[in-house]
């Protein structure tokens, strides 16, 4: 896929690094990302997806922005309190870059409508904050072999990694989070968040779609990082794929 003049000297910084290139960035224009939810993950992660040349970006999320978002939904102003973030969101991307091909989906995606949205995508981040939500991404993700980017973040407490069901070492979400084991629900209204933290998870998020579109390597897959934003301390789990799980297991063993 050729580039313009204007995209060229756009995305100068990017093609000046040797992992990207000028083919690099052809394939980032080229490339289609669905990002599933446009709060306090999805901002940064739509905004430097759609800043870094994706080609087209698909944004779904139901909700609207409500005040107590604006502490850390950088995506939306004070002039989006209720609207609907993904039309939100996606008016900030084209305002940034309007080469970009964004579509909101105004609605939580479920059944049919969400495995559509995966198939059609090369990448999947899921920046939503519902357990049930999260293992319907994910079982989209292992049907139609898309690579899925998770993030979470709650008070001081953050983690992320990469499930990719392409590659068969790799666990899927619920491989370390069984959907049988249902956690007790962290909402960010009853539990609090820190600002920033969305921010830092977000933008991991964004820098591993990004590889995982470009093929740098290695992913976070096989490793849940996790970060104590308290003492900005990291430490990271090895996971691996259990051979008896409900959504993954059956695919590998054929």
């Amino acid at each position: 896929m050729t580039m313009t003049d204007e995209e060229l000297l756009r995305y100068s910084r990017h093609i000046l690094l040797d992992e990207i290139g000028d083919e690099g960035q052809a394939r980032l224009k080229a490339a289609h990302v669905l990002v599933v939810g446009a709060g306090g993950l999805g901002s940064p992660v739509t905004l430097f997806l759609g800043a870094a040349g994706v080609g087209r970006l698909t944004l779904a999320d139901h909700d609207a922005v409500d005040l107590t978002n604006l502490q850390r939904q950088i995506a939306h102003d004070q002039a989006a309190v209720g609207e609907n973030k993904a039309r939100s969101a996606a008016r900030r991307v084209a305002a940034i870059n309007p080469e970009v091909d964004v579509h909101a989906l105004e609605q939580r995606l479920d059944g049919a409508e969400l495995d559509a949205a995966v198939a059609a995508a090369d990448v999947v981040l899921d920046c939503t904050d519902n357990f049930a939500t999260r293992q319907a991404i994910n079982a989209a993700c292992v049907r139609h072999a898309r690579p899925l980017v998770a993030g979470a973040a709650i008070r001081f407490d953050a983690q992320i990694s990469v499930y990719d069901p392409r590659d068969p070492a790799s666990p899927c979400y619920a491989c370390v989070f069984p959907p049988d084991e249902v956690p007790e629900e962290t909402r960010c209204a009853v539990m609090g968040v820190f600002a920033p933290l969305v921010g830092i998870i977000g933008s991991m998020q964004a820098a591993e779609a990004l590889k995982l579109l470009l093929g740098i390597g290695p992913s976070l897959a096989g490793r849940l990082q996790m970060l104590d934003a308290r003492g900005m301390r990291w430490s990271e789990l090895r996971i691996g794929r259990q051979p008896g799980c409900p959504v993954c297991g059956k695919r590998h063993a054929d």
